[in-house]
């Protein structure tokens, strides 16, 4: 339980950088790590979905900014 309320302050740094698919991707795969380590699962797993889920949200709007490329 204590790990999911440290869960904001160890996201909230990357808020600023969701601008392209690699940072919502390394983003997603921290928050999820962190959720799945917390609930008792996989951290490895909860990873993979974390960043792969991070990175799909490029083309839906989720209040996050638009992703731009990188040039």
């Amino acid at each position: 339980m204590r790990k999911l309320i440290l869960l904001p302050f160890l996201i909230a740094p990357l808020a600023g950088c969701m601008q392209d698919p690699m940072s919502r991707g390394a983003g997603g795969a921290v928050a999820g790590a962190v959720i799945a380590d917390a609930t008792g699962g996989s951290a490895l797993t909860g990873a993979v979905v974390g960043g792969l889920a991070g990175a799909a949200t490029c083309g839906v709007n989720v209040g996050l900014p638009p992703c731009r490329p990188r040039y």
